[in-house]
């Protein structure tokens, strides 16, 4: 039986393999191939850009990137569910593309004959060519896989730079860069070794791209400070953001500002509390709920709308009384919701968001209490001095990075049991949404510091590896992995693939991901990371316990 659909990009994707029929993140099969099509226009615009550089022909660079990034994003995991928004793209792609072909003809430049370049535009013949799985066109599976691992990370890449952009900061390198490897991606004769140092390349440009938004939030926000963050309601009503986009939740809380309506952050937004510029706004009244997947429930009681700024949708249910309260901006969408654009100026205007929340009833209360956080690498900076001394008394006997993504699977318990099973001497590193498996557990601290230091959202595990570095230089280390630090990192989707792309780029090693290896990797190339990156896979609590902390 041909397959209705082909994804294999997130970790829940079917049996290991791949969904074939729907995706378990909710995706029809025609949205998953609308998806395959504006990735496939990608590919071209990126191969025709890459033409353009090499010859030095002048053309809309900035335009050309930022299309490309957006475009990208759209098709990361539960990102995008709406086949007008997505075929919108598709269309400007389209004549971004012709517009590209025109200044290379203008030029003289002969482009590689690759099926994304030659395709005309018409979607017909895009399905006729046989473009509908477009992974699967690649019968030689560590290729594939190669090719894949590239282009998840451009997407993780992608979401990090938008966010990046959003805030006016840009690296013309990192667009250079992602133009380049759409190209060979696109090239059916990609050998193996360009493939891999492209691999290695794409995990180099993370550590920029994650730089890039560090300097864009902490320049605009201040550097995140410690900070206890309710997790209760008040009276008031209130509105709901989920997500990752600063730049939207400081739009909204000007707009609430005086309003009487309280603003609450949801999952990955949670560390919008950290940040200084943001926690001024007294009516930033908290964070309601946990991780991204427990949505349907927690969208019920919390009454009032919700603001998807990014991906980390959940399809509702047809008797979900959310549906008619919820938004969504930037490269998220959903078909039925309301979609707020940016306006000229940059900002948004959340005018239809506030109306709905004045006639709301305030959140219903699902739990109560404080959690901390605010420990990114600056922040960690001011404490270096009592965490060396703790460390070299043996206050502190290992550090353990539990960074990553949370999701639905029963078996992402064991970051919970893992987290509980820790000896009271290890200190656990987090960020991503990944800690709400352990960050709401009473874990105590270490002569003040606390067990649990969350640094913020996904793209802040780059705190980490700032930290891991300093760690170097203040021990005299030769090598990173001479450090007391172990990484057991949760992965879900694309911003995760890149995450340990970078960290690979970095020279860290033994890095232990889960709950399963990613179903796009062949065993040739999950073979290649074993041997050499020391690459592995998470066991039992208490084998792993017993191998890496004892």
């Amino acid at each position: 039986m041909e397959n209705q659909m082909f994804c294999f990009q997130c970790q829940e994707t079917a049996k290991g393999t791949g969904c074939t029929v729907r995706g378990v993140c909710g995706k029809l099969p025609e949205t998953a191939r609308w998806q395959d099509l504006l990735v496939s226009v990608v590919r071209g615009i990126g191969t025709i850009a890459d033409a353009l550089n090499t010859a030095n022909v002048d053309y809309d660079h900035i335009g050309t990137g930022d299309y490309l990034m957006d475009a990208l994003f759209t098709t990361i995991t539960n990102a995008n569910f709406d086949d007008q928004a997505i075929l919108q793209r598709v269309d400007r792609g389209i004549a971004l593309k012709h517009e590209l072909i025109r200044k290379s003809e203008a030029a003289g430049i002969t482009l590689p004959d690759y099926q994304e370049v030659k395709w005309g535009g018409e979607k017909a013949d895009y399905l006729a060519e046989g473009n509908r799985e477009s992974i699967l066109r690649n019968t030689d599976e560590d290729i594939r896989s190669l090719k894949e691992l590239i282009v998840l990370g451009l997407k993780g890449i992608a979401a990090y730079y938008e966010h990046a952009s959003r805030l006016g900061e840009r690296n013309e390198a990192i667009v250079l860069f992602t133009e380049k490897a759409l190209a060979l991606i696109s090239n059916p004769e990609a050998q193996m070794d360009e493939l891999i140092g492209t691999v290695l390349a794409t995990g180099q440009n993370g550590v920029d791209v994650m730089a890039l938004l560090d300097k864009a939030n902490t320049s605009t926000y201040g550097n995140p400070q410690i900070t206890k963050v309710n997790i209760g309601v008040g009276k008031n009503p209130g509105i709901l953001v989920s997500g990752h986009d600063l730049k939207d939740i400081e739009d909204l809380l000007r707009q609430t500002e005086g309003t009487g309506i309280d603003v609450y952050t949801h999952s990955e937004m949670l560390p919008a509390h950290y940040y200084p510029q943001l926690k001024k706004y007294k009516h930033l009244a908290g964070n309601y709920g946990n991780a991204w997947w427990k949505q349907k429930e927690e969208f019920e009681t919390f009454n009032g709308p919700i603001v998807f700024t990014t991906n980390c949708i959940v399809p509702p249910t047809p008797k979900a009384s959310y549906q008619d309260r919820v938004f969504t901006t930037n490269s998220a969408g959903y078909p039925g919701w309301k979609h707020i654009p940016v306006g000229a100026d940059g900002h948004k205007d959340f005018s239809r968001v506030i109306e709905i929340a004045r006639h709301c009833e305030p959140p219903t209360e699902i739990e109560h209490g404080e959690i901390i956080g605010g420990f990114a690498h600056a922040q960690v900076f001011e404490l270096a001095d009592q965490i060396v001394e703790a460390v070299k008394s043996g206050a502190i006997r290992k550090f353990v990075v539990m960074g990553g993504c949370d999701g639905r699977m029963k078996s992402r318990s064991y970051y919970t049991e893992f987290a509980q099973a820790l000896p009271k001497d290890v200190v656990i590193l987090t960020s991503g949404c990944a800690k709400y498996r352990y960050n709401k557990l009473q874990l105590g601290d270490i002569n003040g510091i606390p067990r649990v230091l969350d640094a913020g959202q996904c793209n802040d595990s780059y705190s980490w590896a700032v930290v891991a570095l300093k760690l170097k230089e203040i021990f005299g280390a030769n090598d990173i992995n001479e450090l007391p630090i172990m990484f057991n990192i949760a992965w879900y989707e694309q911003k995760a693939v890149i995450v340990l792309l970078a960290l690979l780029s970095l020279g860290v090693k033994n890095i232990h991901i889960g709950p399963t290896l990613p179903g796009f990797t062949s065993p040739n190339v999950v073979k290649l990371l074993q041997e050499n990156f020391g690459l592995g896979s998470i066991s039992t609590v208490e084998e792993d316990i017993e191998k890496y902390i004892l």
